[in-house]
């Protein structure tokens, strides 16, 4: 009677673990385990936690098999885990000092807080298990979409059933006046999974761009099978979109092929997002073209591009102004990001009145530079003529060809251009020793002296303090204030320098400042593959080859 009941125990045990694996879809193994470490923990509070006990349940009958961790020694000074060589032997007859030997224990007859504790033992060793299956399954399923049903709704963030996992969609991360109750069905976009003190967690968005892109590609079979490429994204969640596709086969339409027949694929998209108005762009490698083809529906009458700061004037008809900003800079802050290039909109007016303005001031700077009159002044500017060192170091022919000018004219021009810019020069020199830029700074080869002044006026006076600067402290940068988009001034940025320009000084100045060599930045600088070691490397590979 006894055996039979001793025997349905060790099977239920088993039928347990079985059970519990399947429940929470993690391995047999990990379960009995768990059982293992509390059955452990309960016999050690039984017989005192100074022994080293362990535990094991047979896999096949169920059978649970308890020993005692003993270290051979010479002289037992702790018998709780140590034994004497001599009854070591009395248990294995090749046992030496050093062996651990397992000494069997009696079952043991747990009492209601043992159990209780090897209870919340499985359980704990169950739960991180199981959390770490989920954060397995999922890490690798980031820019996925997925489908979920609401589980519950807390302070405006949806927890989300995945059904083998748990995921939520913070309030922020929904569209605008979007609302989901108990049970509704959800899609949404992966965008992390993190391992956090209570287990993974998934973070979905229904506002991301690429949930749209992803959108995209699962009603329209080109994108999916890389007919046609997303290039790009831009989202005022909830509200406008633009999406930028181009086609890698030139008898296909990305634009059509997007839109679908009546606009079937677009519309699907489109419901999916809560109406959320979408802008399908033809992309092109083209800034310009492209550009243009963002602000739609706006026309646009010129584009002036600035390659390196990344900035393009736009000039619209003035009809067309409200149309190419959209409502609240909605449309032209879309067609920024989706470009990546900083956006000017002008209307026809604006630039006709610029222009006039800017033909102004260069006529009144040769005007007192020169000490000419306004016609003279101006046939310079009409020219295209900028500034004094255009006027002083173009070829002399240039300068004779002009309309009412002849070589006398052009030479006494000249004269006059250099000496103002000698006395421009010697009036830099000496601003910028007043602001206290050290000779060391003006020693960097391709400095003038105006560039050396803004500098000192933007408290960059010594080598260090230009060796410490990035490229974005010489250029500008912009960044986001109060939601807007802000540039924020470089101490360089008027010159028109490049970037690699700018980044040359700042190297120049660490090298200069002992912050590492000359040789160090070449080798830094070097191609892939171009070392001097690798050289020698191939040189004995191609001796060994051919001896």
């Amino acid at each position: 009677m006894s055996t039979t009941a001793v025997s349905a125990n060790r099977l239920e045990l088993l039928q347990i673990a079985d059970a519990v694996a399947r429940e929470k879809s993690i391995d047999r193994e990990v379960v009995l385990e768990a059982m293992e470490d509390a059955i452990q923990k309960a016999a050690r509070s039984r017989y005192g936690i100074e022994h080293e006990i362990r535990s094991q349940i047979d896999r096949k009958s169920g059978e649970i098999n308890l020993t005692r961790a003993m270290e051979v020694v010479e002289t037992v000074e702790n018998a709780a885990v140590e034994m004497s060589l001599k009854d070591a032997l009395a248990l294995n007859p090749n046992a030496e000092i050093g062996d651990q030997i397992h000494e069997p224990l009696p079952p043991v007859d747990f009492g209601r807080i043992a159990t209780q504790t090897a209870k919340q033992v499985i359980m704990q060793k169950v739960r991180d298990a199981e959390r770490e299956r989920q954060y397995e399954e999922f890490k690798d399923r980031v820019g996925e979409i997925i489908h979920g049903s609401v589980k519950r709704v807390e302070y405006g963030n949806v927890i989300v059933d995945l059904s083998r996992g748990e995921a939520i969609v913070r309030r922020d991360e929904l569209l605008p006046r979007e609302s989901f109750r108990t049970q509704d069905r959800i899609r949404a976009y992966i965008v992390d999974v993190r391992r956090e003190q209570r287990g993974p967690q998934i973070f979905l968005s229904r506002s991301h761009p690429d949930f749209m892109a992803k959108l995209f590609a699962q009603e329209v079979p080109e994108i999916y099978d890389g007919i046609i490429e997303i290039k790009g994204v831009a989202r005022d969640a909830g509200s406008r979109a633009k999406i930028a596709v181009a086609s890698n086969e030139g008898s296909i339409d990305p634009v059509g092929a997007c839109v679908g027949m009546r606009g079937s694929r677009v519309q699907a998209v489109v419901n999916e997002l809560q109406g959320e108005k979408i802008d399908i762009i033809q992309w092109s490698p083209d800034p310009a073209t492209f550009i243009v083809n963002a602000l739609a529906p706006a026309e646009v009458v010129k584009v002036v591009l600035d390659e390196d700061a990344e900035k393009i004037e736009v000039v619209v008809p003035d009809d067309q102004l409200s149309l190419a900003i959209g409502r609240r800079g909605q449309n032209v802050r879309l067609a920024s990001q989706l470009s990546g290039w900083d956006i000017d909109i002008l209307t026809e007016a604006d630039e006709s009145d610029r222009r006039q303005e800017e033909f102004r001031v260069r006529s009144e700077l040769f005007m007192g530079a020169l000490d000419v009159d306004e016609v003279i002044a101006q046939l310079l500017t009409s020219e295209g003529f900028t500034d004094m060192n255009e006027v002083a170091y173009v070829e002399l022919e240039e300068l004779s060809e002009i309309d009412g000018f002849d070589e006398e004219t052009a030479m006494e021009l000249q004269t006059r251009a250099r000496e103002y810019l000698g006395a421009q020069a010697a009036a830099n020199e000496n601003r910028r020793i007043e602001l206290g830029v050290e000779d060391s700074v003006a020693a960097i080869e391709g400095f003038s002296a105006q560039m050396l002044v803004a500098l000192g006026e933007n408290d960059v006076k010594s080598l260090e303090d230009l060796a410490g600067c990035a490229t974005d402290d010489l250029l500008g940068w912009n960044e986001v204030v109060d939601g807007e988009r802000k540039h924020m001034d470089g101490a360089l940025e008027s010159f028109g320098m490049a970037a690699d320009e700018a980044n040359g000084f700042i190297m120049a100045a660490r090298v200069a400042a002992g912050w590492f060599t000359q040789e160090e930045l070449d080798a830094m600088n070097a191609p892939e593959g171009e070392e001097e070691g690798e050289e020698e490397v191939e040189e004995e590979g191609e001796v060994t080859e051919e001896a």
